[in-house]
């Protein structure tokens, strides 16, 4: 009898498919970081019944019409925003993602970002490599006189597992924290989204993108946040609204963002571009090559474990 089939849409390490072959006839995408273009995909998922992405693939209905045999979709990142939860849920095909693996890194970045907002570190960095550093010597205060995290308030859109992470980095330079979640409504804490908005000092966005989280950051938002205010996106782009942001920058109503994400990505307005008050990151919040080897690990765990008749180690949804 020959083995169920796994379609990876990228390459991984040799190790992970000797751990897959006792299960599935494993077939690899080209590249380690690029999934496969979705064309060649959709001619080939027809036998399929795992599949590994990068949350690069949108899993919906033209998919699964091809993917008759399709048991499991297995994303080797945090999000799952790629996925038809509805269509998957009428087929019973599984969804899985890896919640903790970036978790960690992620919250870091969020951090750092805040750091060069806070401290002009883009800037001063310029401006040492310029030279004008020897020409005009050291200046106390002034120009390099950065905003102090210790006794700010974080508030945190998002309290699961990378939000969680993102408090407890925060908390270490002093910070106070709220956060706003459906799930965290009875933690320490929790306050209501407008009222977090208006009384935070720093916002800073780790929740999923679903219909009910797209866009809510837009100019009603912003209109609420204090002017001296800090938005961070290191979650989905498309919580926020970017026409409204670059509006809200340019009229002083926030103070400055630090993102990592954005609405169209891979483009950025390019008013961003010339802004001081912004630091940017294409999309790279939870990349380091221990997060991205825990990711693939998890992913072919989860595809394992319903290759033997059993539900993902971390499933992105129940199936009823």
């Amino acid at each position: 009898m020959s083995k169920p089939v796994v379609l990876i849409t990228s390459r991984y390490s040799d190790d992970l498919v000797a751990k897959l072959e006792p299960y599935a006839t494993v077939r690899l995408g080209a590249d380690q970081f690029k999934g496969t273009p979705r064309a060649e995909i959709l001619d080939v998922v027809g036998d399929a019944v795992g599949l590994i992405t990068q949350n690069e693939l949108k899993i919906d209905r033209e998919l699964l019409e091809r993917a008759r045999a399709l048991r499991v979709v297995a994303n080797s990142t945090a999000g799952f925003d790629n996925m038809d939860i509805a269509a998957m849920r009428e087929r019973g095909i599984w969804g899985a993602n890896c919640p903790d693996s970036y978790s960690a890194d992620t919250a870091s970045h969020t951090i750092g970002l805040l750091l060069a907002l806070s401290r002009g570190i883009l800037a001063a960095d310029r401006y040492v490599r310029s030279g004008q550093w020897k020409v005009e010597g050291w200046m106390p205060g002034g120009r390099w006189d950065g905003v102090a995290l210790d006794g700010k308030t974080m508030g945190i859109i998002g309290m699961g597992h990378i939000g969680y992470q993102v408090a407890r980095r925060a908390e270490a330079f002093g910070m106070k924290i709220r956060h706003h979640s459906r799930s965290s409504q009875d933690k320490p804490g929790w306050r209501p989204l407008d009222d977090l908005l208006a009384t935070s000092d720093v916002v800073s966005i780790h929740c999923p993108l679903n219909a009910q989280t797209r866009h809510l950051i837009d100019a009603n938002a912003f209109a609420r946040m204090k002017r001296s205010a800090i938005l961070l996106n290191v979650s989905r782009g498309a919580v926020v609204k970017v026409d409204d942001l670059v509006a809200a920058l340019q009229s002083g109503e926030i103070a400055g963002a630090g993102l990592d994400v954005f609405e169209f990505e891979p483009d950025v307005p390019p008013a961003l571009f010339d802004m001081p008050n912004v630091v940017l990151s294409p999309h790279m919040g939870g990349c380091t090559a221990e997060a991205r080897v825990s990711a693939w690990r998890q992913s072919v765990d989860n595809v394992i474990a319903v290759l033997k008749g059993g539900a993902p180690e971390t499933p992105a949804f129940a199936l009823s």
